[in-house]
């Protein structure tokens, strides 16, 4: 008698129980297990290690917007191929399936929302449209954005996920870089505040150019923030990075961003510091500018 076969016929093996996917969620930074719908309630934030799980665009805008006061703004434009760029795929083909993938137009989504009962201007990056890249549209509708909240009188926030500037646009993806800080240096101008929000990740020509320049910088608790990759850096210079190089905490004790905030605090802290900087502005009317230069010219 073989041990390889039944002693009693017609004993069915149990049926294998599988657990639907989706249910479980492995955590990118301290590799807990963690319950979906638990990690959904606490804004995808790791339970034990507080690392910030990456989320779509309608989910800041549900976190830091009052309840249906988002109305997106500048659509319809999108991005052309210039340069007929072409690697394993067509830019405009990449461009096609990214539209597809996430239903937006573009790597970044604008609009006029409210913040506790304040009106806002919003910009926010999203990381699944091509890395979240920044190319000439993403530009072109950060600098509207940014001539939105001019136009208001309304503080700007911008929040910020990109892998940086976009290589099939080339050099017009660089030339984003000056147009976007030029358009802040007019809203600083006009006293109107800017908070920009750091998210994981924030790297390459967006850290270089407005993501950096806020009146306030708030990061994502560990959320990577540089230009270059730490790898890339380290391969450089051929030096050992310190401990949590580029991360949040890293760049707060090295006083490149003025604090880091946890994703279910954002909304109050912003709105905190919107209270102090609006407190302080007084708006002077152009007329009013224009009677003080001709009387100090008489005198």
């Amino acid at each position: 008698m073989s041990w390889f076969k039944r002693a009693k016929k017609g004993v069915q093996p149990a049926e294998k129980k599988t657990l639907p996917d989706g249910l479980w969620q492995k955590c990118d930074f301290c590799s807990e297990i963690l319950y979906t719908k638990e990690l959904e309630k606490r804004l995808w934030v790791c339970s034990k290690c507080g690392y910030h799980f990456m989320i779509d665009t309608d989910q800041y805008i549900e976190i830091l917007c009052d309840p249906g006061s988002f109305a997106e703004t500048h659509r319809g434009i999108r991005s052309t191929d210039p340069l007929k760029f072409k690697d394993v795929k067509k830019y405009d083909q990449r461009i096609k399936d990214s539209m597809k993938k996430t239903g937006r137009e573009e790597a970044v989504v604008t609009g006029r929302a409210a913040l506790n009962d304040r009106s806002i201007v919003l910009a926010i990056m999203d990381f699944r449209f091509l890395g979240g890249s920044m190319g000439s549209v993403v530009g072109e509708k950060i600098a509207r954005a940014i001539d939105d909240a001019l136009a208001d009188g309304a503080p700007l926030i911008i929040v910020s996920r990109s892998g940086g500037a976009r290589m099939q646009e080339s050099i017009l993806s660089l030339m984003q870089m000056a147009k976007t800080c030029s358009a802040l240096a007019r809203l600083s101008e006009a006293g109107i505040p800017y908070v920009s929000v750091l998210t994981h990740p924030t790297t390459g020509g967006v850290t270089a150019s407005f993501a950096s320049i806020g009146d306030v910088i708030i990061a994502e608790p560990k959320a990577l923030i540089g230009f270059a990759g730490p790898r890339v850096i380290q391969q450089t210079i051929r030096q050992d990075l310190p401990d949590g190089f580029q991360r949040s905490e890293f760049l707060l004790e090295h006083g490149m961003v003025d604090m880091v905030c946890s994703r279910d605090k954002l909304k109050d802290t912003i709105g905190n510091v919107l209270d102090f900087f609006c407190a302080q502005v007084v708006q002077i009317p152009l007329e009013a500018e224009k009677d003080e230069e001709d009387s100090s010219a008489v005198s």
